[in-house]
């Protein structure tokens, strides 16, 4: 039943609609990309701009061939490939492995990255050493995701093995249904539950059903040859230019910085404790422009939301300032939270505006938190490392290779300031990142009134 299933969907992709089939890019200017909507590929940050390693994948290369980007945003696997079969998109920009493009008998792309094929459960994590052990649970798996081939190689090891397919949807939705308890297990790629993880901490990877599988973008066979050669040559270039490594790290370089218990520690928090101090957060992104939730996820990392916490170094409150930095920023009493909150968010502004105008977001703030964990100096010379190495100084994803580098000295006609525990600012950034994206995904943006005016100006109310 299960193959007759996949063959149906199969054969009914195949058909072929009578759509007028998208021009070429060289003619239109224009690149058509089905995507879909996911943390992993193609979402809306908290300005509401697209974003994801996928989308900031593309977007490079069509800006190196000059053109435009149309998104045509999904909601399953059948209609990414559907777009492709009506000839309605020029690729598919999906994290899929090279087996599943093989699976729908289209033609893979370059090769973004590997990933491990991996059964995730839920803690307390049952014991799977083969085969054997895994065929004793209920396992769900996505159809389209090329995982079907991987448990039928493996069925022919050990016959028993059994799973449940489901349609249209995507890695996220089947992290939750295990979540749910509605499986045992799932099958997804690594980075797919490297992304969620910190959203659901009580599921952990249990067993790996393949390692190093490529992901790859989709593309028909007919594919003009121009547009092949110059997408090859766009990933032969990037590879080689370090573009794909620093986007990929962008997105995916600080997803497993977190233990579980401390996922399981800002979610419980999030609750109990940051209802008392969301309102001074609000407040202080309306002073800084910076968003609440990168605040609130400073704080949690320093104090975990307690305005009394002290270090013994002597910083101190919230947002965890020194002496000096609270008279800096007009801090009376840095066990206040609403002036802590208020006056590191202002903090962080100045350290922002200390770096070079030329380094653009997210590369700015991540910098800059660096300084606010070790100081502006620090990361100066964090960063002459960097450039002295012939890495870029402007780079996040260069310049936490070299803070560590601070504690082992040898860098003395480079750098000025000394030592540092330097790879404490890292773990700093990197848990920041972490924390700030369970913000993001389960706290509404702040959107304060306009001074003088309504929102409801074109209502007339």
């Amino acid at each position: 039943m299960i193959r007759a299933l996949c063959l149906g969907w199969l054969v009914l992709l195949t058909l072929q609609g009578c759509s007028r089939p998208v021009p070429d890019p060289d003619a239109s200017n224009e690149l058509v990309v089905s995507v879909p909507y996911g943390p992993a590929t193609f979402y809306l940050d908290s300005e509401g701009k697209p974003a994801g390693y996928t989308h900031d994948v593309v977007q490079a290369f069509a800006a190196k061939n000059n053109w435009t980007v149309k998104w045509n945003e999904t909601e399953a696997y059948s209609e990414l490939i559907e777009s492709l079969r009506e000839q309605e998109s020029h690729l598919v920009a999906a994290n899929l492995i090279s087996a599943s493009v093989d699976e729908l008998r289209l033609l893979p792309g370059p090769m973004l990255f590997d990933t491990r094929v991996v059964v995730v459960t839920r803690y307390p994590i049952p014991k799977i050493r083969n085969l054997a052990d895994l065929a004793k649970l209920d396992i769900g798996v996505a159809l389209g995701a090329g995982h079907i081939s991987l448990l039928e190689s493996a069925r022919r090891k050990y016959p028993k093995l059994k799973w449940t397919i489901l349609e249209d949807i995507f890695p996220e939705g089947l992290l939750a249904k295990l979540d749910e308890r509605e499986f045992d297990a799932v099958v997804v790629n690594e980075q797919d539950f490297d992304l969620a993880r910190n959203q659901y901490p009580s599921l952990r990877i249990a067993y790996e059903l393949s390692k190093e599988e490529p992901v790859v973008w989709a593309l028909p066979h007919g594919v003009s040859k121009p547009l092949l050669a110059k997408l090859n040559r766009f990933f032969i270039e990037a590879r080689r230019d370090g573009t794909l490594r620093k986007l990929y790290e962008r997105h995916y370089g600080h997803v497993k910085r977190l233990e579980p218990a401390h996922a399981e520690g800002i979610l419980e928090r999030r609750l109990s404790i940051l209802p008392r101090y969301r309102k001074f957060f609000h407040e202080a992104q309306e002073q800084t422009a910076l968003d609440w939730r990168l605040l609130g996820a400073i704080g949690y990392q320093e104090s975990k939301w307690d305005p009394y916490a002290t270090s013994p170094t002597g910083v101190r409150g919230l947002m965890m300032l020194t002496g000096e930095t609270a008279d800096r920023m007009g801090i009376t009493d840095r066990l206040d939270a609403r002036q802590s909150i208020v006056g590191g968010a202002k903090y962080l502004v100045l350290l922002k505006e200390a770096l070079p105008e030329r380094i653009a977001e997210p590369d700015r703030t991540w910098l800059a938190l660096a300084a606010y964990n070790q100081g502006i100096g620090h990361l100066e010379d964090a960063r002459r490392i960097a450039q002295a190495k012939g890495m870029n100084p402007d780079s996040w994803a260069d310049v936490k290779q070299t803070l560590p580098l601070l504690a082992r000295g040898g860098f003395e006609k480079v750098t000025k300031y000394g030592y540092a525990r330097g790879g404490e600012a890292v773990i700093f950034v990197e848990s920041i990142r972490s924390y700030y994206d369970i913000l993001l995904r389960l706290e509404p943006e702040h959107k304060p009134l306009l001074i003088g005016g309504s929102n409801n100006s074109k209502s007339g109310a």
